[in-house]
């Protein structure tokens, strides 16, 4: 029992480490002075009660994912109330079961909240990342992406695109093009340019990037590596 107890201690410890951007000598500290290193992390590191609550519930979540789904399965068994159903959603995209995800989201329109924009804004994934392009389109339409769920926007693209509205998809995936942000999204946009014969404008928007990234402090271009990286080879592709 003392064997696990230090074991959850530690998948907290490291958890919340990562979570936080905490310095890499932590990570020695908690691991090799597991219990001493746990608690001189605790005691400095963690301060607020209500942040270990939530995290504990995470480190649960992850090392027993169906539990957190049996447990909101019961209460909407018990009570199937608009907020429950949402809830059950929710933890089936959290584990990428996208077909039952959809399933309680739409079910939880049909409870008199037909068109509930944040409802409707994650069906737009959930459908996305099933292949249903036509439903990502449809639900993209019914709700101002542009103004209040700006991240859909690249699904919304990437259906229009699968659909064959190509010039459609390009002035959406455009929206996401934005100095110092989106990087992936623009990786997407660059790659999108280069699948539609567009290479010069795909080389403008990746050297943008690269040079973004050159300017920041070291610690945020450490962040955004993968991308520079990424980015550096499709442009040195072109």
């Amino acid at each position: 029992m003392y064997y696990y107890i230090i074991i959850a201690l530690q998948i907290f410890c490291f958890y919340h480490c990562y979570k936080n951007g905490k310095e890499y000598y932590w990570y020695f500290i908690i691991f090799f002075i597991p219990l001493i290193g746990c608690v001189i992390y605790l005691a400095t590191q963690v301060v607020n009660k209500r942040e270990v609550s939530i995290i504990s519930e995470e480190i649960t979540t992850i090392i027993n994912p169906t539990k957190k789904i049996k447990d909101l399965e019961k209460k909407v068994e018990f009570s199937e109330t608009f907020q429950n159903k949402i809830n059950l959603a929710d933890a089936y995209s959290e584990i990428k079961d996208f077909n039952n995800a959809i399933l309680y989201y739409e079910k939880a329109l049909d409870s008199g909240f037909k068109n509930d924009p944040y409802t409707l804004n994650k069906l737009i994934k959930c459908y996305f990342k099933v292949g249903n392009f036509d439903k990502v389109i449809t639900y993209s339409q019914k709700i101002n992406l542009e103004k209040d769920f700006k991240e859909s926007i690249y699904f919304y693209g990437l259906a229009l695109e699968q659909k064959g509205n190509f010039e459609e998809a390009e002035t959406q995936l455009k929206k996401l093009d934005i100095r110092y942000s989106n990087y992936n999204e623009r990786l997407e946009l660059s790659n999108f340019l280069i699948r539609r014969n567009k290479k010069t404008d795909a080389k403008e928007v990746l050297e943008e990037m690269l040079q973004e990234i050159k300017s920041m402090s070291k610690q945020n271009a450490k962040k955004y590596r993968g991308v520079y990286i990424e980015a550096e080879k499709i442009a040195n592709g072109l």
